[in-house]
């Protein structure tokens, strides 16, 4: 690590720690985010952007699915698998598009699902009106070298074990919708108090130019266990 690197990496972990802040997230994640983790993490993404290689999404809109969705309000978590892995797509929040304002193969089918299971029209690629009402829209990995998926599986996970176990401690009814096999893998982290969906990721519909995305009426049953959690479902 650099010298330059080294005050990049401070400045950068200052400015997160302050975005965070307000979130309640920040104090979640106090540990992680100060610590020499967070260091490496950064280096990694630094070192890579400098070498050619780089991500997405920017480096501000990384944990936008944490200040969109406080750790208070957060009563669902999304877990998917990358960010779009293409340049100025992705904006942060799992699925969702709004950097475009186009639909991508997997948000059309996630859409698709929502309008076959509750009658409501979907056409609407920014995902910001589910984190308003305390979806939290994960990834397995915040951040995707561009055109290579799974690239960052690594960089994260310690992260995303440090997120899963501020939610098992503090939030123990807190749904979680696991999509595909990389966010399954995260299960047996997860507290036998807080619900488990695990369904298929939408991308593999898209790849098998599915009529649908089998995903067992999950929209239907999180808000459902919302219900007899006592708590407002969600208008998806």
């Amino acid at each position: 690590m650099t010298d330059t690197n080294i005050n990049i990496i401070a400045d950068t972990k200052e400015k997160i720690i302050s975005l965070l802040a307000p979130t309640g997230w920040g104090e979640k994640l106090r540990i992680f985010l100060k610590g020499g983790e967070m260091d490496v993490l950064l280096d990694r993404l630094l070192t890579e952007s400098q070498e050619g290689r780089h991500f997405t999404p920017t480096l501000k809109d990384v944990f936008a699915a944490f200040v969109k969705c406080p750790f208070n309000k957060t009563k669902v978590i999304f877990m998917g698998q990358d960010p779009y892995p293409y340049l100025g797509v992705a904006d942060g929040l799992a699925f969702s598009c709004s950097k475009t304002g186009r639909l991508q193969p997997s948000l059309k089918y996630m859409l698709k699902a929502v309008e076959e299971q509750t009658k409501t029209p979907q056409n609407d690629p920014d995902l910001t009106r589910w984190a308003d009402q305390g979806v939290l829209l994960l990834n397995s990995a915040l951040t995707c070298q561009i055109d290579k998926v799974g690239s960052h599986y690594d960089i994260w996970k310690d992260f995303i074990f440090m997120v899963i176990d501020a939610i098992n401690f503090s939030n123990p009814e807190a749904i979680f919708v696991l999509m595909g096999k990389q966010a399954q893998s995260f299960a047996s982290y997860i507290s036998p108090t807080n619900p488990v969906v695990k369904i298929s990721h939408p991308a593999s519909a898209a790849y098998a130019s599915a009529i649908r995305w089998e995903c067992d009426d999950c929209f239907n049953k999180i808000n459902q266990t919302l219900i007899i959690q006592r708590k407002e479902p969600i208008k998806w």
